[in-house]
């Protein structure tokens, strides 16, 4: 391995990706750059680098989960570990993010934020001069960032892994749990020659729109202190605007045919599992005699190996883009895809100023 103090590629890595920095820094042919990141006893994070960077090219692995310590704490010592390369002197830093946080709050919710976009505001302020990420929820958070993100896809490792590790995978049909997850299971349908099944009725959150003011009446006028129209004559009772009819959740039904057949549900993100064991237990009903599920980020919070070995599930296949060690051993279901290879290649095609047109070729937008 190479010295870190010898090469002008550094790589650091923080305490959300250990194992998966080891087996990078393994490919690229160099040593972990030596770090250290504690917390203080009030929980602040502390950073100090061990060794210069000045006028280096820096890479900072550092998942947005980890078994060990939350999101915020992952995302505070990203954070401080970028400013601190920064005032180092770094010639850049390159953020390596397997799985970025917040990315499923993308969307303004009624009252709430865009939490991804704050969070994009940060690291670009801390130093970030680029970010490598992996299968964003939503491809439109690259825009909220003013660095290039390159959001590298897992796809091609998984469609391998259909092909050569599902027996009688040419009886499989690829299935989306939800309407809006059909545009992925469609590209992985088209590429693996497969048949499609689409899950409709999915368990959402329930609206809470009538709680959340926005449907009180207006003031009626002379009835506040406060500035208001006289929206009403003396013969109308209220304001007669049109509203939206409310949604209902539809009974849980499948598009599609998997009577038997292998069916494999396709997603980016599996966290308290209950969607999948829900939608896994419908596809069985409906004659799946067996049923896979594939998902890039792999968070399985809460007792969710507990719920997935007790479902219909068959395997639950994920990659490593966040550590889930004790969740396999919790889990006999729970299998593992190393995608390590691809993300030293990024960082290797990075440093040398190389195009990484190659690592998208044949990869398509749904995916």
């Amino acid at each position: 391995m190479a010295d870190p103090t010898q090469v002008g590629l550094i790589v650091f890595s923080l305490n959300s990706a250990q194992d998966l920095s080891e087996k990078i820094a393994r490919r690229l042919g160099v040593n972990l750059a030596p770090v250290t990141v504690k917390q203080f006893q009030n929980k602040e994070t502390n950073v100090q680098l061990e060794m210069s960077v000045r006028g280096r090219d820096v890479f900072i692995i550092q998942s947005g989960q980890s078994e060990k310590s939350s999101c915020n704490d992952a995302l505070m010592e990203l954070l401080i570990m970028a400013h601190t390369c920064k005032i180092a002197c770094a010639r850049r830093i390159i953020g390596v993010i397997p799985y970025l946080p917040y990315s499923k709050q993308s969307k303004m919710n009624k009252r709430g934020s865009i939490p991804a976009k704050l969070i994009a505001s940060l690291m670009c302020k801390s130093g970030l001069t680029s970010i490598i990420t992996m299968d964003l929820h939503s491809k439109e958070i690259q825009g909220f960032y003013n660095v290039p993100v390159d959001n590298l896809r897992a796809s091609p490792f998984i469609v391998r892994y259909i092909s050569e590790s599902v027996p009688d995978n040419r009886n499989a049909v690829i299935v989306a749990k939800n309407p809006a997850s059909a545009y992925r299971a469609t590209s992985f349908a088209e590429r693996l020659r497969l048949g499609i099944a689409v899950i409709h009725g999915e368990q959402k959150e329930t609206d809470y729109d009538q709680h959340d003011g926005r449907q009180s009446p207006p003031p009626r006028a002379h009835s506040s202190t406060s500035f208001s129209f006289d929206m009403f004559n003396e013969n109308e009772a209220s304001l007669d605007v049109p509203g939206f009819i409310p949604k209902e959740k539809p009974p849980m039904n499948v598009v599609g045919d998997v009577g038997g057949k292998i069916a494999i549900i396709v997603d980016d993100i599996i966290d308290d599992a209950a969607t999948f064991v829900d939608a896994a237990t419908v596809l069985r009903e409906r004659g799946a005699y067996k049923i896979y599920v594939m998902v890039t980020h792999g968070l399985l919070s809460g007792d969710a190996p507990e719920l997935i070995e007790g479902s219909e599930i068959d395997e639950v296949v994920v990659t490593n883009t966040v550590a889930h060690e004790s969740k396999i051993a919790r889990c006999s279901k729970i299998k593992s895809i190393d995608i390590s290879q691809l993300l030293a290649e990024a960082i290797r095609r990075i440093h040398n100023g190389e195009s990484m047109g190659y690592l998208f070729r044949n990869v398509p937008l749904e995916d």
